[in-house]
């Protein structure tokens, strides 16, 4: 990976749930980490018609360092975008970089 590569900077974001005062929870998320080095790469774009109306989901593949502290079920904020995680991959098993591969929902 050469240094100037990773030209984007992301947050990471956990799901969390809290009281809604009415007996029930409501979903939201926390941000776990900030100023994360990364590089965004489109990978492909498909359309999808849903009920009253057309969904465009693109998918991404995002590159950052290594980290032990990120999940599955967690999602990556660039800018105003929201990345939904679909699979952590560990590069050549040597913990040096993590490729991402995420879904924005636009």
């Amino acid at each position: 990976m050469q240094i100037g590569s990773l030209n984007k900077t992301i947050s990471i974001e956990a799901p969390t749930k809290a009281s809604d005062g009415m007996g029930g929870t409501t979903n939201s998320w926390k941000e776990m980490a900030s100023d994360i080095p990364a590089a965004i790469w489109p990978t492909s774009a498909t359309e999808q018609i849903k009920s009253m109306g057309e969904t465009m989901i693109i998918s991404h593949r995002i590159r950052i360092r290594h980290r032990k502290d990120i999940r599955p079920n967690w999602r990556l904020k660039y800018k105003d975008s929201y990345y939904n995680i679909v699979s952590i991959i560990n590069n050549n098993m040597d913990n040096r970089i993590l490729d991402i591969l995420a879904k924005e929902a636009a």
